[in-house]
């Protein structure tokens, strides 16, 4: 019998409650290695990995694989309504645990980055799943395992992690109360996040409809290389000390296209690597878009506030003053993204890459100055209104997120009486 449970602190279990190592609220089974070949009458069939269990005791099975066991596999390595599942390694992972409701997972295995709990007699694996949400969410899972580099919740780990074990009747209360309680939260959650989708999606319109498009406006088009000056950066070897050390000159990395503006550095380089390397210095109302990068960074663009330098990735583009107001240029490039992002992905790189050729050709509409700031200052003014509303559905998915895990830690350590979903005295 487990005297102390150290995730929970010195809170008090209620009285009648047990504190056990997970094997004696159910077996404890690691899934087996990948196998990628028949080794004689084996059978093809799906099979659980760590990707498909997600955070909050979701199952995700949109993305299926396969793999080969043995007749005798298949038997032992079932998964069944009423398992739990729980993701055995990987640094972002391990320690996340799912309840197998209803899906259909006949005939699949699981592999060894699972361990799988199969409750005894009436436990409920519902209230287990809650209790290792909880556990993760306040870093014991984290600190129990106490890896150097690559963390592991094992099999024999798991078996022993101490958790609180009501009686059985109770255990389903609870999973109950909170299933109905998350569900709740959830759909609120997920109702600000369709809100914010369709934000996003109205943001992208009002600067779409605002921008002239060439050959439809009665402005003129050019091309944006015969009025700026574009050019790329460069990376100082990280081995020349005298390049980094004592630097004061800010140098920018593609990370800063997903800020609004740049305001600031985190990296500086000193004189020597400016002059050395034959970095650009670009100053405030410069222009900066990313030429490489993963996700939506390809392609975006931000306004630079500040004189900076710039690594490769990275392209500076410099107006001239008696031709181009930069925040109109800013949001010029912003109504651009997809169509600078089809030619990136034509570029013919692996990975996708715009070129400064590419920007150079790239066509825009030129109203006059005095136009453009006029535009500028409008889509400032209505995209700072929409940006507020989705701070504010930001803001309440982190408190709903907040309350959930709280509330899922409260119920499992007995601090809410489910019964009535308030604080139990002395808790």
């Amino acid at each position: 019998m487990i005297t102390a449970i150290p995730w929970i602190g010195d809170a008090d279990l209620p009285g009648h409650w047990n504190r056990v190592p997970v094997k004696r609220f159910g077996s404890v089974t690691l899934g087996k290695m990948l196998q990628s070949e028949d080794k004689g009458n084996d059978s093809l069939a799906p099979y659980m990995r760590a990707a498909n269990v997600q955070p909050d005791g979701v199952i995700d099975v949109s993305d299926v694989k396969s793999m080969w066991f043995s007749g005798s596999e298949l038997d032992s390595l079932t998964l069944d309504r009423g398992d739990v599942v729980v993701v055995e390694g990987g640094i972002g992972g391990y320690g996340r645990a799912a309840f197998i409701r209803d899906e259909n997972l006949a005939g699949w295995g699981f592999q060894n980055s699972i361990n799988r709990v199969r409750p005894f007699h009436s436990n409920d694996g519902r209230y287990l799943t809650y209790v290792l949400i909880a556990a993760r969410r306040l870093g014991y899972i984290a600190a129990y395992c106490n890896a150097v580099s690559m963390p592991h919740l094992t099999a024999d780990k798991l078996a022993e992690f101490p958790i609180p074990l009501p009686p059985a009747g109770e255990q389903r209360s609870i999973a109950d109360f909170l299933d109905r309680e998350t569900d709740q939260i959830d759909a609120l959650i997920s109702k600000q996040e369709q809100l914010i989708e369709y934000l996003v999606e109205r943001r992208d319109a009002v600067i779409r409809n605002s921008i002239p498009e060439p050959g439809v406006s009665t402005w003129p088009t050019d091309k944006l290389g015969r009025w700026v000056s574009i050019t790329n950066g460069a990376t100082p070897r990280r081995q020349e000390v005298r390049y980094w050390d004592g630097g004061d000159f800010p140098w920018l990395t593609s990370s800063v296209v997903n800020l609004p503006e740049v305001l600031e550095a985190s990296q500086f380089v000193t004189r020597d690597a400016l002059r050395e390397c034959h970095l650009p210095i670009a100053g405030p109302g410069s222009l900066l878009v990313a030429l490489t990068g993963q996700g939506k960074t390809r392609a975006s663009v931000t306004i630079l506030r500040i004189r900076a330098t710039i690594n490769q990735h990275l392209a500076c583009i410099t107006p001239e003053a008696t031709r181009w107001n930069s925040d109109y240029l800013l949001w010029s490039l912003k109504s651009s993204y997809a169509k600078l992002r089809a030619r990136s992905d034509e570029s013919g790189a692996t990975r996708g890459a715009l070129t400064v050729d590419a920007l150079h050709r790239h066509p825009l509409v030129m109203p006059p100055l005095d136009e453009q700031s006029i535009i500028a200052t409008q889509l400032y003014d209505q995209t700072a209104k929409i940006d507020s509303l989705m701070e504010k559905a930001q803001d309440l998915i982190a408190l709903a997120r907040e309350r959930r895990a709280a509330l899922i830690t409260d119920a499992v350590t007995g601090k809410i009486d489910v019964s009535t979903g308030k604080v139990r005295e002395g808790a």
